[in-house]
């Protein structure tokens, strides 16, 4: 058992890692436990029938979601693959009243409420709930966090993409007409050149970012309509310039079957007496699946949680309150030696 940052030897222990919820993100964690030899997966919970869920590892049983709390004794960390709309403002205090938990909540507006919710349930019981893990929010939040904190006269510029943004297709696929759709979100090249050339502009909505719809229609659709549909969509597509490609299912699923995403955080300070000096940090991403790279980053962090909650620590927590070390299966001194 750890008793000070990233001192437990690998091998030690294992972790038992339980996934609540079995969609492409529980699937990604799925497949980074077995790529951390101080993990193990010990159980699934679902809302479909059990019997209906096919794992790819052997072994583990899958129950029902209602039966997790039975399992608090064998669980060490809970990871929480849920959607942020509904299921973790729920499931998230809930369920960190018996176990470690770790969830994706990234409605940025609604996360200090979400922490707050977690923090009083979390801190009753005795568990550690680390919240709001991922990409954004999460490793470019922490990179916000660095560049603001390392040049105080500056400005903090997000760029997402190029990606497949869910939310935004599921809107389209909503429109009348509409039998599938796949949307990017894509960084305006000028708008990102502008920046790293520390001029710090001001960028509106339209001028950082476009998006680009590829739509099948059903048949004998209107498809002016349902264009005009998507590009006059209040709070998805209206403040963008957006394009919109009308193609086959099949074209969809050979071109844009993927869930590829990233994107850049870029601070451009400046230092010196007179502010003579400008300066560029910038964070990129570049993701072949979404899904698999943020669950990746969940499971770090329930390696995190796990260390603190046996070094005592309760409440919740996000990814500014984690010392990196935690998060890595070496020992502090394999860190010193090799990464310092």
């Amino acid at each position: 058992m750890p008793s000070s940052l990233g001192e437990t030897k690998k091998g030690d222990f294992m972790i038992r890692i339980g996934i609540f919820g079995y969609g492409n993100l529980g699937r990604g964690v799925e497949s980074a436990i077995r790529q951390n030899s101080d993990m193990e997966l010990a159980a699934v919970f679902t809302r479909r029938a059990p019997e209906s869920v096919k794992l790819r590892t052997e072994g583990v049983p899958v129950y029902h979601a209602d039966k997790a709390a039975e399992m608090a004794d064998k669980i060490d960390v809970m990871i929480l693959c849920g959607g942020s709309a509904t299921d973790l403002p729920r499931q998230t205090p809930e369920m960190v009243k018996y176990f470690n938990v770790i969830d994706s909540f990234d409605t940025h507006a609604k996360i200090p409420e979400h922490f707050e919710d977690v923090d009083a349930a979390a801190k009753e019981s005795g568990k550690i709930g680390i919240i709001s893990v991922g990409w954004d929010p999460g490793m470019f939040s922490l990179n916000r966090l660095f560049g603001e904190a390392i040049l105080a006269n500056g400005a903090t510029y997000t760029f997402w993409g190029k990606g497949v943004s869910q939310g935004h297709s599921d809107a389209i696929r909503r429109i009348e007409g509409v039998a599938d759709a796949r949307q990017y979100t894509i960084p305006v090249e000028s708008a990102l050149e502008a920046v790293r050339s520390g001029a710090n502009p001001e960028l509106t909505t339209r001028e950082k970012h476009t998006r680009e719809c590829f739509v099948v229609a059903k048949d004998g659709a209107d498809k002016a309509r349902i264009e005009n549909e998507i590009k006059t969509m209040p709070n998805y597509f209206a403040d963008y310039d957006t394009t919109v490609h009308f193609i086959s299912q099949e074209e969809l699923n050979e071109k844009h079957g993927g869930i590829p995403h990233g994107g850049f955080v870029i601070r451009s300070g400046k230092t010196g007496f007179e502010l003579e000096n400008n300066h560029i940090i910038e964070y990129s991403l570049k993701l072949d699946s979404n899904p698999e790279f943020t669950s990746s980053v969940l499971v770090a962090y329930a390696r995190a949680a796990y260390r603190m909650n046996k070094e005592g620590m309760n409440g919740c927590k996000t990814v500014f309150d984690v010392a990196p070390a935690y998060l890595s299966p070496k020992t502090g001194a394999e860190l010193r030696k090799e990464l310092l």
